[in-house]
């Protein structure tokens, strides 16, 4: 292993590890991901996900699995939270070797460690790649299949085995649209280039289709057995979700790539903008005509989708970064420097306020600083931590090291940025981890209404209680409610849990009384009321 190798892995391991111990389950996705998985540690069904008591499809179950697994053994040493969201590590790392190993089959030898680099730049898989997110999962669904796609070419058996174990990982973790998104890609290959028309990949579509149709049959299959309203109220909220088209936002991917899979989109258009004057056959080459294909279809169908978030997005960096990785080494010397020079002042300069803004939080110097971040979030105790300053100034450490040894190359640039996106993240996961943790995080409401609970009771009933605020109270204290707004588990209970804001009460109606309000600390919005039926 060369000295690049292992400076990409450290800058990987760098990237990846923090953020993914050390807090609670964040509102809103986090909280609801983790709320299915708990169902299956305590007893749940691994074939039919549950949340917090009532059966919960939206997604397949291969995500919960994992997380459910990893929870498991890392128990004696983490927290079940903690355990669950190693899951999100482990696919990410996949994510990473996979788009690394496409890299490299698409444009030869060193630019798959560019490519992993390049994703792991992006501004929108920082945050969203340390969650406890279904949608991690298809991210690395998807960089495996453009590595099969491309190994498919010369490799028909191995190549045509990871597609079709790539559709089975989408299909299990996502869905219906996701799974469509692959199966066309492959499909239309060959009508963009002639690099795929050939008997090699025929046979690879067809070890595909062989290994992919059990994948994709098992668990609807089994849904059916075990009760057939089941599938059907899976395929209709899948594709519910997917295709229902009331107040669609057409350009929301549109508005958001720039900002989402920055710096990447601007090295992707470098890419074609250098093959302007190029023959048709250029664009056809397997090096753009797969992440360019790739992306196409991809946006095309978020677009017509019918949910429009950020965190579907994500399984369009993948592409994004392959297209990108032949720019970083085709950059005019200027726009090189400029990236490199850019990347090491902006990342300078953030560090140091990162540790200005540390020295306000925890050590209150200066003091109005030091009031506002509090103003911010009420319920933090400040004060001096060893381990996360430890880490943090590592980090830093590091930082200066890298910049210090680092020679010349054409994916200097690349790697500094990555390595500065790798400490921006590291810094905010270890000093601020705690501050940020306090305000998103259920743990102390939903601690404090369980020992406002009478001795006696027969059930608490809900209104309008959130997914992530079921799946919460849930964990934190053992309390599963009776919906009001579903009939089939509407019950006539003693207690009753609402959710709303400050400023709108509305009390149920006949002889109830408030024996309890909360909302977490810092927060101006929600407000979580408990009634008691009686005098």
């Amino acid at each position: 292993m060369t000295q690049r190798h292992l400076l990409v892995i450290l800058i990987c391991i760098a990237w990846i590890v923090p953020g993914l111990i050390g807090h609670e389950p964040w509102k809103t996705d986090e909280a609801y991901t983790f709320g299915v998985v708990y169902d299956m540690l305590r007893g749940g069904s691994w074939l039919v996900p549950t949340l917090a008591g009532e059966t919960f499809l939206d997604e397949p179950p291969l995500y919960y699995l994992t997380a459910a697994l990893t929870a498991t053994l890392a128990s004696p040493l983490l927290p079940l939270h903690d355990g669950a969201r190693l899951a999100t590590g482990l696919y990410m790392a996949l994510t990473l070797l996979f788009c690394g190993m496409a890299g490299r089959e698409l444009h030869g030898k060193g630019n798959g460690a560019v490519a992993g680099l390049l994703l792991m730049g992006c501004f929108g898989l920082v945050l969203r790649g340390h969650e406890t997110l279904t949608d991690i999962a298809p991210l690395a669904g998807f960089a495996l299949a453009y590595y099969a796609l491309a190994l498919a070419l010369r490799r028909a058996l191995l190549g045509g085995a990871l597609i079709g174990t790539a559709i089975g990982l989408v299909f299990l973790s996502q869905g219906v649209l996701e799974t469509l998104i692959v199966v066309l890609i492959a499909l239309l290959l060959p009508a963009v280039s002639a690099a795929w028309r050939t008997r090699t990949y025929a046979r690879a579509m067809l070890l595909a289709a062989l290994v992919a149709a059990p994948l994709v049959v098992a668990w609807p299959l089994a849904l059916h057995w075990r009760e057939p309203t089941l599938l059907d109220l899976w395929l209709q909220r899948d594709l519910y979700a997917s295709f229902n088209h009331a107040g669609h936002d057409w350009t929301f991917y549109l508005r958001i790539m720039p900002w989402h899979s920055w710096p990447v989109w601007m090295l992707g258009l470098w890419t074609l903008w250098t093959l302007r004057r190029a023959r048709r056959e250029q664009y056809a080459a397997p090096a753009v005509a797969l992440p360019l294909t790739g992306f196409v279809v991809t946006l095309l169908l978020l677009v017509i989708a019918s949910n429009a978030r950020d965190v579907y997005a994500l399984i369009l960096l993948p592409a994004l970064a392959l297209l990108a990785a032949p720019a970083v080494g085709n950059l005019r010397r200027g726009a090189a420097n400029a990236w490199f020079w850019f990347s090491i002042t902006g990342v300078s300069f953030f560090i140091l306020v990162a540790w200005f803004y540390w020295t306000g939080l925890e050590l209150g110097i200066p003091a109005r600083l030091h009031a506002h971040l509090h103003r911010l979030q009420p319920g933090y105790v400040p004060g001096f931590k060893w381990l996360p300053f430890t880490l943090a100034a590592c980090y830093t450490l590091g930082w200066i090291v890298l910049l210090s040894k680092l020679k010349r190359s054409p994916e200097r640039p690349a790697v500094v940025w990555a390595a500065g996106i790798a400490v921006l993240w590291g810094l905010t996961a270890t000093l601020f981890l705690g501050w940020v943790d306090t305000g998103k995080n259920y743990r102390a409401v939903f601690t404090s209404m369980q020992q406002s609970l009478p001795a006696q009771y027969r059930c608490i009933s809900s209104r309008k209680l959130g997914e992530s605020q079921r799946a919460m109270l849930h964990y934190y204290a053992n309390v599963i409610t009776y919906r009001e707004e579903i009939n089939a588990r509407s019950l006539d209970c003693d207690l009753l849990l609402t959710q709303g804001v400050v400023r709108e009460v509305s009390p149920p109606t006949q002889n109830w009384h408030k024996i309890w309000e909360g909302s977490r600390p810092g927060d101006k919005a929600e407000r979580y009321r408990l009634y008691k039926r009686g005098g």
